[in-house]
């Protein structure tokens, strides 16, 4: 039995994802792949790359969160930025925002048992904001009813709480993530990395602060001194990470992004390993999804 048939995903606030894991003795680790910005219909997003993370997951039994856009939905013939030749030839007739989340469904289907949240982008949020629809709770409620069972719609931001519990003791862990989309365009130079300091001083109870939205890909920490209520000083960390998403805007050499003096971004996600000390604290480590 893997590492899912051990993990409880509910949502005890609107704004609270908590992922509570019981290993097995021996299973004490468990992995997330972090994804954000997936752009899936575009033409322009590597898709074999997306596919292999996803198959990945399955793989190593990880738990699969999207951070927002995972829909592109930019080539309505309502939007004024729309070009035919951004679409995927599946998505150049018909009804198109049906067709964004039965083409979405019928992609990720096969990994449905390993997804757990689906967060909203502002590619999302537009949509719902011009059109009155939630594509990405029409999607979560599709890939329900063929097997994402733990799969939860979550908010353009938000927390997610990992609970581990050792196995045959009291002991247990909890680790804090807050997410956020993203915002801002990113730095030619910063590459959006200024904003952690920013984050840093509004999110004290975060572990990890996760963000997307740029396409930029990086990991900071930052060192905290702290004090507990007896008068006990320690060092902890806060790590911000950010997923750049699948989409190659660059290579085309035409349109909106070179038109701007836009630069290569990197394309990928970030794996995520935790487990569970003797001391009861949770360690995690990043790695690169490419």
């Amino acid at each position: 039995m893997g590492a899912l048939d051990h993990v409880q995903i509910f949502k005890p606030d609107k704004s609270i994802l908590r992922i509570d894991y019981r290993p097995r003795k021996g299973t004490d680790c468990i992995e997330f792949l972090l994804r954000s910005d997936a752009h899936h219909d575009n033409a322009h997003t590597d898709i074999d790359m997306e596919r292999r993370h996803l198959e990945e997951a399955r793989k190593r039994d990880a738990l699969i969160l999207d951070n927002g856009d995972c829909h592109c939905a930019m080539q309505g013939k309502w939007d004024r930025r729309a070009d035919r030749s951004a679409l995927r030839p599946e998505y150049q007739y018909g009804n198109y925002l049906d067709r964004l989340v039965d083409e979405a469904v019928k992609f990720y289907t096969p990994y449905a048992r390993n997804w757990c949240m689906m967060g909203l982008g502002n590619h999302e949020t537009s949509i719902l904001k011009h059109h009155e629809s939630n594509l990405t709770e029409r999607t979560v409620e599709k890939l329900k009813g063929l097997g994402a069972v733990n799969l939860h719609t979550c908010g353009y931001a938000g927390w997610i709480r990992l609970v581990i519990h050792a196995p045959n003791t009291r002991r247990v862990g909890s680790l804090w993530v807050y997410h956020h989309h993203g915002y801002g365009g990113g730095g030619p130079v910063t590459r959006g990395t200024i904003q952690t300091a920013r984050m840093a001083v509004y999110l004290p109870d975060a572990d990890i602060v996760w963000t997307g939205h740029t396409h930029d890909q990086w990991i900071v920490p930052i060192e905290r001194y702290r004090i507990t209520t007896g008068d006990r000083t320690y060092l902890d960390r806060q790590t911000h990470a950010r997923t750049p998403g699948y989409k190659d805007e660059f290579s085309p050499q035409e349109g909106w992004h070179t038109e701007r003096g836009g630069a290569p971004k990197p394309r990928g996600a970030l794996w995520l390993r935790a487990w569970l000390t003797n001391q009861g604290i949770i360690e995690y480590e990043f790695t690169e999804a490419r």
